[in-house]
């Protein structure tokens, strides 16, 4: 247990931990928006639930390295294109996310019409189900980024525990802001469909530097967030 007095170990712990919140911010917004389909009074739990199964998730990959480090290896050949288990995994997921937010971009576009049957609301289990779904594929990322920042395993999961932490402590503020103002679901959904076509690059062996989206991103979000105070310093005068 020598490792605990080194600095060195802290500093990793810090890091890491900042790069998990970073990266599970994505998934608490698909979590806030599919939990939003449910009624008001099972939407906390639907995300207490789901950020639970994400640490559950991440942490069992964590204690599985050396099948994740098979998962590299090729496993199908299609049309002389070798595919591994994480490209499928990564394929799978970013399809399902492209789907799932080309789909609420539609529902929040065209609204339902009078002449189409109302739809019937998800129940809990299928909402839990399509978390759980896509949570195994942002907790794959989230691992292939612990596997290399860190080199201890118990460095790597107290970094997923904070993390989920202090996602589980500000998801309901994240959601509730979320959904107070419809042009930022909006831009959520856009960094949703973006995540998803990655995922999809990322899993046909062309690589995006994250850092490049990460940075189109915070810019559009910090554009939104001038765009909300100007609407409501507008909004003040008028008053």
């Amino acid at each position: 247990m020598e490792w605990i007095s080194d600095p060195q170990i802290w500093v990793s712990l810090a890091t890491l931990t900042l790069l998990e919140i970073v990266l599970g911010i994505d998934n608490i917004i698909f979590i806030s928006i599919l939990s939003a389909k449910l009624p008001q009074e099972q939407q906390a739990k639907a995300r207490t639930i789901g950020l639970s199964l994400a640490l559950i998730t991440r942490v069992l990959l964590l204690c599985s390295l050396a099948w994740i480090v098979k998962l590299t290896a090729p496993l199908i050949t299609v049309f002389s294109f070798a595919l591994s288990g994480r490209d499928l995994i990564l394929l799978s997921g970013g399809l399902f996310l492209i789907f799932k937010s080309v789909r609420e971009i539609h529902e929040k576009l065209e609204g339902e019409h009078p002449d189409q049957p109302k739809k019937v609301a998800p129940r809990f289990n299928q909402v839990i189900g399509q978390i759980l779904l896509l949570d195994v594929v942002f907790s794959l990322d989230s691992v292939i980024t612990a596997v290399g920042m860190a080199n201890h395993l118990a460095v790597m999961i107290a970094a997923v525990m904070i993390s989920i932490g202090v996602m589980l402590k500000y998801a309901g503020a994240i959601s509730d802001f979320v959904h107070r103002h419809p042009t930022l679901k909006m831009l959520a959904l856009s960094f949703l469909l973006l995540i998803g076509v990655t995922l999809v690059a990322e899993g046909t062996h062309q690589h995006i530097n994250k850092g490049y989206i990460y940075f189109a991103m915070a810019f559009a979000f910090a554009v939104e967030m001038l765009n909300l105070r100007l609407r409501g310093s507008t909004t003040a005068s008028k008053h």
